[in-house]
């Protein structure tokens, strides 16, 4: 019997794409599902009933809600590309990173971008340190998790992709190649990829999605 897989995301979500960026490493197939996050579905909040977000993994009818509970739901159920190492420590590390880049990068990027122009010095400084932290971790490694792609890679998705397309809507310098060389390599190697390349969202239909939101709030 075929294994029926489903996603739930939304195009600009760089949670969802980590999701499609696992089940492609993986070779999965699987069915997307868009979501109107203004007007979600019926079946989204069935299947996500607590936090009522994408994205939702449906495994065979049962449901997985949770980027990083989703991205190690997806490493142990389907073996070939590893995701997470094999080693518990090296494991217990990349579980360390993975939430140290959206329990403190991330809240620092976003603070960032929707500071009023007086906060927005000490929110750069703020997030400078959270990538300078990045930078001294992944020193002379290609990826985090060395020669391929891992879980802290794919988590970090956003500081390779949506950061550098937010600067430039913004018009503010958070990651360059002068300040993080080693950082911004890596999110050259990282975007360039086949897969990853293919599981991001157009540069210049996110950079109008996000100039438009930036606008409303004003």
């Amino acid at each position: 019997m075929a294994e029926e897989v489903k996603l739930f995301g939304f195009w600009a979500s760089p949670f969802s794409r980590r999701v499609e960026v696992a089940l492609k490493l993986k070779g999965i197939p699987y069915e997307y599902i868009e979501e109107d996050l203004s007007n979600k579905s019926p079946l989204l909040l069935k299947y996500n009933p607590i936090y009522k977000k994408i994205p939702v993994l449906v495994h065979n009818g049962k449901p997985i809600a949770e980027s990083h509970v989703i991205l190690e739901y997806v490493d142990e159920t389907w073996k070939g590309y590893p995701i997470l190492p094999e080693d518990p420590h090296e494991r217990a590390m990349a579980r360390f990173w993975a939430k140290f880049l959206d329990e403190k990068c991330l809240p620092a990027v976003r603070k960032v971008i929707w500071a009023e122009e007086k906060e927005q010095g000490k929110a750069m400084e703020e997030a400078w340190e959270c990538l300078k932290v990045l930078e001294g971790a992944l020193k002379d490694k290609k990826f985090f998790g060395g020669e391929t792609i891992g879980l802290v890679d794919i988590v970090g998705n956003y500081i390779a992709f949506w950061v550098r397309a937010f600067q430039e809507v913004v018009g503010i310098e958070l990651l360059t190649v002068e300040k993080f060389p080693v950082l911004f390599k890596w999110s050259e190697e990282f975007v360039g990829c086949p897969i990853i390349k293919e599981s991001l969202p157009p540069r210049e239909k996110i950079m109008a999605f996000h100039k438009s939101r930036l606008e409303r709030a004003k």
